[in-house]
């Protein structure tokens, strides 16, 4: 099912019981199993966006790039530029590679912050302040 552009997200046939015995398999894998691979959002010049098909023919945005995040400050929300990734809880590669994900910690022309938002889902970065 690679050809789909896909994973699968479904138990494996190859996987013992708790017993030790090989798992009968019950049922082919579904289309409905399908799920997408992780998008790298990467530090970039621009803010630029890969629209993906979702179930029932709904479009998503994903962001490849990013440039902006909307930063949480004492005062409100402020868009600032993103510097550079300092660490990432996920990959400690991901600092290196300037990949952003939820929980990274970016240097912002304002200061550090931490990344609250999803944005390989929401196609947008918010933060907050690091005090």
């Amino acid at each position: 099912m690679s050809q789909f552009g896909s994973q699968l997200h479904s138990s494996s046939s190859r996987k013992l019981s708790g017993s030790g015995k090989k798992r009968n398999k019950n049922k082919d894998k579904k289309r409905h199993e399908m799920g997408g691979y992780f998008s790298a959002t990467k530090l970039g010049a621009e803010n630029s966006y890969k629209k993906v098909r979702g179930r029932g023919g709904a479009l998503k945005e994903k962001l490849k790039y990013a440039a902006t995040v909307n930063l949480l400050t004492k005062s409100g929300y402020k868009k600032t530029n993103i510097k550079a990734v300092v660490e990432s809880k996920d990959n400690r590669n991901f600092a290196r590679l300037n990949v952003i994900t939820k929980g990274s910690v970016i240097d912002t022309d304002l200061g550090k912050a931490v990344v609250t938002s999803r944005p390989g889902s929401g196609a947008v970065i918010s933060a907050r302040l690091i005090e």
